[in-house]
């Protein structure tokens, strides 16, 4: 019995939508929920999945047709109607039996064949060799369990693998990475929902994949062991026919691995070469490493390993040393860009740094800790030679070099260019007085920090004296649909993160709703997990409002630019002491006072420069003020 899939609703306003892609076809097994086609409409793309599981008995439609809601797409059922075709195997069964007498009867002819030539016997045992490999291999394509991609996010459809962190054969735990996975709001591991040995890889490094697309499969290693048990089989004849194949590779003997399907096999090395090879491989990973060079997939040695023993030996030797103390320092083989280059700007060597990542691997927080020992053990030197002049700035490495865009660079570049060229900003700064909220600042931090646990700066007041700015002027929360403007009904405010990968905006939810111990807990949660990449994709949208802190890095104001839908983006400068004129009792005098720039960007196209200025003065008022008592939350 068949079921017809119909196109769903895909919202209020939409009546129909195009088929753009086939994602399967006739006598395709699907399951509950796997994604069949692929539709556009004049608002959104989306997958419609299978509402039962089955086998695809016939398409409807064809791709580019415009089909109207509720229109079949395709047909399911058991599969049943194709029942015919498995007979052909049992109808074909008598006939081998009958070959094979006829074959038995011709003695004299095999035995002229067998002396015809000593090349075909090699020949043919090497042709039943490739049928065997993959009636062996298909148990342990089947037993496993399949990883899929998981869901991101609510706009997330598909994602990049950048790096798989396990190999075939491996053995896995539970919520153990094994491998990590690109989009265009955050980077994140994939974890193993079970325990088990990884069976077959369905992916490659680089490869985009939509979501719930398998990405390997996970079995008990059963089907390895049974695997392993028919191997002495097959090289039983094969070990009688070494003498007269000893021209042919070592690799047309050795038992068949799966790989990534845009993965060529690796070159397996003849016994010979295997130690030589081990040993230069592993002292050219660890060698590139502390440099923070190329990653250790480099050629050179690949070439190493075809030079005779007794000239890798000697060869081998100068590195000897620098190998050691890498491995002692338990270094592994792997080392990450973003690892690399925090290294370099902390100047820690990573042959000397123990990894407390998976299988050892060196992680940002293991240098971070390591800059921090070497930080703490030269402080009092440096105290003691206060006069020294600051270091010179060292040489980048990326100076003449080209390097590709990662995924984040490429999409945040995308964004700005099309923000700015789709709406009209411009930038309006004023200048306030937060001499009242460092006092403030400075009376209580030590107590806030006990009781909340959280540091307490600037930027929660910032925050708080924005939001509350937001409810009275809606007009700068507000975003354009069409020719509407739509007012949120919270302030959602993302807050700016540089991180090694490029600029992150995490969102507070409802920031008008916290005081400024809520503030702090969620800038200093949110801000250290986008620097560890451990953000939930929802993490990074649905903002309305973004605060940056550019005066963390020394600037005393900037332009910063709105990025759609947004309309406004506030920038705040570093809090620096001068001297200013104030009033005191009518009189003015010169006082020292802590100040700091304010700047506001925001899209001409809904927000007036009055709608900014009053939103400014609002904030600035709040913030000069500085009666943030009743508001901190201890």
């Amino acid at each position: 019995m068949s079921q017809s899939v119909n196109l769903p609703a895909l919202g209020e306003s939409v009546t129909e939508g195009t088929v753009t892609r086939w994602l399967k076809n006739v006598g395709d097994r699907v399951e509950v929920d796997e994604p069949l086609l692929e539709v556009s409409t004049d608002k959104v793309d989306t997958e419609i999945p299978s509402p039962i599981a089955g086998v695809i008995e016939e398409i409807l439609v064809a791709e580019d047709e415009t089909v109207e809601v509720g229109a079949p797409l395709v047909r399911i059922g058991d599969g049943s109607s194709e029942g015919g075709e498995p007979e052909a195997p049992a109808e074909s069964a008598p006939a081998a039996e009958e070959a094979a007498p006829a074959e038995a009867a011709t003695p004299s002819e095999e035995s002229a064949q067998e002396s015809a030539s000593p090349s075909q016997e090699q020949a043919e045992p090497q042709q039943q060799e490739a049928p065997q490999a993959e009636v062996q291999s298909a148990p342990a394509a089947s037993g496993g369990q399949a990883v899929t991609l998981p869901s991101l996010g609510e706009s997330v459809t598909e994602g990049t693998v950048t790096r798989i962190l396990k190999q075939v054969g491996d053995s896995v735990e539970v919520d153990e990475p094994l491998l990590e996975i690109s989009t265009d709001k955050v980077d994140t591991e994939i974890p193993s929902p079970i325990a088990g040995i990884v069976q077959a890889i369905l992916v490659a490094e680089d490869q985009t994949i939509e979501i719930g697309a398998e990405l390997l499969r996970i079995g008990s290693g059963a089907d390895a062991g049974a695997a392993e048990q028919a191997a002495p089989a097959q090289e039983e004849p094969q070990q009688d026919e070494q003498p007269q194949q000893e021209e042919q590779p070592q690799q047309d003997e050795r038992p068949q691995q799966e790989y990534l399907p845009s993965e060529p096999p690796a070159p397996v090395p003849s016994p010979a070469q295997e130690e030589p090879a081990k040993a230069s491989e592993s002292q050219a990973a660890e060698a590139d490493a502390p440099d923070g060079g190329a990653p250790t997939e480099s050629v050179p040695s690949a070439s190493v390993t075809h030079q005779p023993a007794e000239e890798q030996a000697g060869a081998s030797a100068p590195a000897a040393v620098p190998a050691a103390s890498a491995s002692s320092g338990g270094s592994s083989g792997y080392v990450t860009p973003i690892v690399r280059k925090l290294a370099a700007e902390k100047g820690v060597d990573l042959s000397t740094v123990s990894g407390t990542g998976v299988g050892g691997r060196i992680r940002k927080e293991d240098v971070l800790e390591a800059a921090k020992s070497s930080s703490s053990a030269s402080e009092k030197p440096a105290e003691a030679a206060a006069s020294t002049p600051a270091p010179k700035l060292e040489t980048s490495p990326l100076r003449g070099t080209t390097v590709p865009m990662t995924r984040l660079r490429k999409v945040v570049a995308e964004r700005a260019v099309i923000s700015m060229q789709s709406s009209a900003q411009l930038t309006t700064v004023v200048e306030v007085d937060v001499t009242k909220v460092a006092a403030l600042r400075s009376r209580v931090k030590d107590a806030f920090l006990e009781k909340t646990g959280t540091k307490l700066s600037f930027l929660p007041f910032f925050a708080l004296a924005a939001s509350e700015a937001l409810k009275a002027y809606p007009i700068i929360n507000a975003t354009i649909d069409g020719e509407n403007i739509v007012y949120p009904p919270q302030e959602n405010l993302s807050i700016a993160v540089d991180t090694e990968r490029g600029l992150l905006t995490p969102v507070i939810r409802d920031a008008g709703s916290l005081d400024i111990a809520g503030l702090a807990k969620e800038i200093a949660d949110l801000a250290e997990r986008t620097r560890e990449n451990k953000l939930k994709p929802d993490e990074l949208a649905g903002g309305t409002f973004t605060l940056t802190n550019t005066g963390s890095r020394g600037a005393l104001f900037d332009t910063p630019v709105v990025f759609l839908p947004q309309s406004a983006i506030l920038g705040t400068g570093i809090v620096t002491k001068r001297p200013v004129v104030v009033q005191s009792e009518g009189v003015e005098a010169i006082s020292i006072r802590s100040m700091v720039y304010l700047a506001l960007s925001y899209d001409h196209r809904i927000i007036d420069g009055a709608d900014a200025s009053r939103f400014l003065v609002a904030v600035k008022s709040r913030l000069e003020e500085g009666n943030f008592e009743g508001s901190l939350g201890i």
